[in-house]
């Protein structure tokens, strides 16, 4: 089976790659028994960051305009009603996905429109559970229209993620389960729905971006 590594990983991959062998070589001039468990440290090291940064095809198993697929892999950690208070500022249906370590990082878009906002904000690095994580954490705030109805997708930053990464712009057309984004060793993305919309998803289930239909709008 070939691993696709996500694009934000080759420049990692490579700098690590390059640093371990230079670890390697050097202990093994150096300090030759212990080689051994210093090349077994690295290459475990190496293979758990390789693993961070695949990519697996997902097929969309379903698609539509009144379909909000999976932005993330990772377990539903929310599901309430809550003020939105960024763009909405009105009610709306909260369904978080927590990412952990071993999940998928890629970020997908939940459905397919036109982008009417998109917003950097910098922040706090909070614990991705934390309840003022959404509103004070690093993140990025989408809001695609559908032409129907309009979908806010939030990308937040953890503990130890400090980089997220958005492909949007606001005026852009996005196809649903195209590439939105990657968070970088993190961790929570909040999809902020209708409150006509009808959640297909539950507390602790776990999700697959572009397979997992979180609600129907």
């Amino acid at each position: 089976m070939i691993i696709r590594i996500h694009r934000e990983g080759h420049k990692i991959l490579f700098l690590l790659g390059l640093t371990l062998m230079f670890a390697c070589t050097t202990v093994s001039h150096l300090w030759p028994q212990a080689f051994e468990a210093t090349l077994t440290g690295s290459t475990v090291l190496f293979l758990s960051v390789l693993q961070f940064f695949r990519n697996p095809d997902r097929e969309m198993l379903i698609a539509g305009q009144n379909v909000v697929l999976a932005p993330a892999d990772g377990k539903i950690v929310c599901i309430e009603e809550v003020e939105e208070k960024e763009y909405f500022k009105d009610r709306r249906i909260q369904v978080s996905i927590f990412m952990s370590p071993t999940n998928v990082h890629v970020n997908r878009n939940p459905i397919s429109g036109k982008v009417n906002y998109f917003r950097y904000h910098p922040g706090r690095y909070l614990v991705a559970w934390h309840p003022k994580s959404s509103e004070e954490n690093e993140r990025t705030t989408v809001v695609i229209d559908t032409g129907e109805a309009e979908i806010l997708c939030r990308q937040i930053a953890g503990a130890l993620a400090k980089r997220i990464v958005n492909y949007l712009r606001e005026g852009q057309w996005v196809e649903q389960g195209s590439d939105m984004g990657f968070i970088k060793f993190g961790s929570r993305v909040d999809l902020f729905l209708p409150l006509s919309a009808k959640v297909e998803v539950s507390i602790g289930q776990k999700v697959k971006g572009n397979q997992t239909v979180i609600a129907r709008l």
